[in-house]
């Protein structure tokens, strides 16, 4: 136990981070039944959508799970109304200032987690009066933070800027990451890329499969005057970099990436022309092939379990 399973009420500190177009019901249940903290992915999903899957959720697991916002969401409104009105006890929040809605959401018993990118929002955070925070590496696949911070140095600059406890995010897909990011000051992980690729993902099955032969190197960070996202190669990608290399203005990149492109690629498999985001940490994943979330849960935590035991053997 630590303050950060003792806050989400859960039995390990891993929390399933809420990715668009793979975070439904299913797999947010199998985390929390596993132990961990499931998340839905509240950034694709329509207002009636998010209700559903917070139901079918409640049904699935006694276990505490919670929803992830981004709060771009442009009927962000709606969103926190159902979240409260359906008994959502946690929100991680993203992608924008939490202090218009951490009070909001404590006034209703919500516990507010909200991720960021740099120790100055994690300041920022704490001043809003977020219950943790996640700290986010470039390495991440989801949308990631200008500074290209990765997350080794992130969690130790985080770590001596904030009290609050701290959950690590971005090429956490192992024991051994798990335990290396503890000892940076870390009480948690938020683990993206390996859950986004397990059975009970609603990533498309074609799109799982080709994150799972990624090798080094195969995604990069783009989009850095919109969102900035970690891409696989295919036709989208070579369009965007192509676009980026002759200094495309923020409106040209929008029109280029289009309305639905990540749902196109996640959600719908198509390879080329789809917006195909995966963490860096996908490599290491190579010729697992799809796990169930119980099989990922039990190897992550035997994985710590056993580098424990090594790093007490080990004198430097």
């Amino acid at each position: 136990m630590n303050r950060v399973t003792s806050l989400l009420g859960i039995k390990y500190p891993i929390v399933q981070a809420g990715m668009v177009w793979c975070s439904g019901w299913r797999l947010a249940s199998a985390v929390s039944n596993a132990g961990g903290l499931g998340l839905l992915g509240a950034g694709s999903m329509h207002p009636e959508t998010l209700r559903e899957h917070i139901r079918k959720c409640r049904a699935a697991t006694p276990h505490p799970f919670g929803v992830n916002i981004p709060l771009m969401y442009p009927q962000i409104e709606e969103i926190m109304q159902i979240v409260a009105e359906e008994g959502v006890k946690v929100v991680f929040t993203s992608a924008g200032s939490p202090k218009k809605w951490t009070g909001w959401l404590h006034d209703r018993g919500i516990t507010v987690v909200h991720v960021i990118s740099s120790s100055r929002f994690a300041g920022k955070a704490e001043e809003a009066g977020v219950d943790a925070i996640v700290a986010e590496g470039f390495e991440a696949g989801g949308h990631n933070g200008r500074e290209e911070t990765t997350t080794l140095c992130l969690i130790p600059a985080v770590r001596a800027a904030t009290t609050l406890p701290l959950i690590a995010a971005g090429g956490i897909a192992t024991g051994e990451a798990m335990l290396a990011v503890r000892a940076l000051g870390a009480e948690g992980v938020q683990v993206g890329t390996r859950f986004a690729l397990t059975a009970e993902s609603s990533a498309s099955e074609v799109f799982k499969d080709y994150c799972l032969h990624l090798e080094e190197g195969d995604t990069r960070l783009l989009l850095k005057k919109l969102a900035p996202v970690r891409l696989v190669r295919n036709n989208f990608r070579d369009a965007v970099e192509a676009a980026e290399a002759v200094g495309a203005t923020e409106e040209e990149l929008r029109v280029l990436l289009g309305r639905g492109r990540a749902k196109r690629g996640i959600f719908e498999g198509d390879l080329e022309e789809g917006e195909l985001e995966i963490g860096q940490v996908a490599s290491l994943l190579h010729g697992k092939g799809v796990q169930s979330v119980p099989a990922v849960m039990r190897e992550l935590v035997e994985e710590y379990k056993r580098a424990w035991e090594r790093m007490q053997e080990v004198s430097w």
